[in-house]
């Protein structure tokens, strides 16, 4: 089943290959992106090599999981609103896909994350300061493969980059100090959802209209797309970091309830009112003084699993990321681009609601 159902759709909606949107933005971007690892020093050249998926711990090539894609594929796709190219958005789904993964690198540290895609994170298998060096390194490279260019564009796209870069790490900076909080509010909750996952996700969804010519309002329409998309990601990854199946996700059982994350769930839980969002309350208030949270039984956490879902939670959270699809759906209605865009772009909005990691 999926992690959140559909909502009601229109009867006729064009169909789309969401699974060749996602490859053909992979395949667009990848040769780029291989091109601009090769420019860091060693060992950082091989360390984003190995994140990336290219090569294993080991040295050698490996077909990893280079994850779902879907900035890129929106990045290209957005290119086509103005009538350009898809390849006219390459060098914007680069940029935004190093600076994903700039923020990849250094979350997992910070969260303390030992798998990724299905095997270690960089940290654990190199160590805590090459996920530092090779995440700023994808940083900076992100605003070189853009401004090389050389264009008005391209110094449109890098400043909306920069504003979205911005904003993604005041989103960690706040998830990160509300882990250290008893109570966090939905509305404190879905703005630092908003910073973290929704404003690259923004970037990702204009910036290749903007290096097509695309004026300010069409970009902007574009980033609210994007945004209110990245807040039903974010939604859907929260129900997966709880529920999700490790087999789907690469991450462990009860991933965000282990790491004391106060996510969408969590709050809206905390939240309802109820004998099961107090005594929810009460448990989190004595896990956050607790020494002994890491030797917790698997059955601990499906306990605590079973009061967000019992409080409310979990059906808050998918009625969330439905709400959020569908204004990212209505933001494109003041954009004119060709059809077959905006099914593209419908496509992958539904995708993100209904995916299972």
């Amino acid at each position: 089943m999926p992690t959140v159902p559909p909502a009601s759709t229109p009867a006729r909606r064009t169909a789309v290959d969401v699974t060749a949107l996602l490859e053909r933005g992979r395949t667009l971007a990848t040769p780029v992106l291989r091109a601009a690892v090769d420019r860091l020093a060693p060992p950082m050249d091989t360390v984003a090599a190995y994140h990336f998926g290219w090569i294993d711990a080991a040295g050698n090539p490996a077909d990893g999981d280079g994850g779902k894609a879907v900035r890129p594929a929106l990045a290209v796709l957005s290119a086509e609103v103005t009538g350009a190219a898809p390849e006219v958005g390459i060098p914007g789904a680069v940029a935004v896909e190093l600076v994903h993964n700039f923020s990849l690198l250094h979350d997992d540290l910070m969260d303390g994350d030992e798998q990724r895609r299905h095997r270690d994170t960089v940290w654990k298998v190199h160590g805590p300061a090459q996920a530092i060096l090779v995440g700023d390194a994808l940083f900076a490279l992100a605003n070189e493969i853009l401004l090389e260019l050389g264009t008005v564009e391209a110094g449109r796209a890098t400043r909306r980059l920069t504003t979205a870069s911005r904003a993604l790490i005041d989103g960690q900076a706040q998830d990160i100090s509300y882990e250290h909080r008893d109570r966090v509010s939905v509305e404190e909750c879905l703005e630092m959802e908003g910073n973290k996952t929704g404003a690259l996700l923004a970037a990702s969804s204009s910036i290749g209209a903007v290096l097509g010519g695309a004026d300010d309002r069409t970009a902007n329409a574009l980033e609210k797309y994007g945004y209110h998309l990245g807040l039903a990601f974010q939604a859907v990854d929260d129900l997966l970091g709880i529920w999700g199946d490790p087999d789907a996700t690469g991450k462990q059982t009860w991933s965000d309830l282990r790491q004391r994350k106060k996510s969408l769930p969590v709050v809206a839980a905390l939240a309802a009112g109820g004998s099961a969002s107090e005594r929810l309350g009460e448990i989190l208030a004595a896990d956050a003084k607790s020494s002994d949270f890491a030797t917790f039984s698997e059955e601990e956490f499906a306990a605590r699993a079973a009061l967000i879902e019992e409080a409310g939670g979990r059906e808050w959270t998918a009625g969330e990321a439905r709400r959020q699809h569908i204004i990212a759906i209505e933001a494109l209605d003041v954009v004119d681009m060709p059809e077959r865009v905006r099914a593209a772009f419908t496509a992958l909005a539904d995708f993100v609601v209904v995916r299972k990691r």
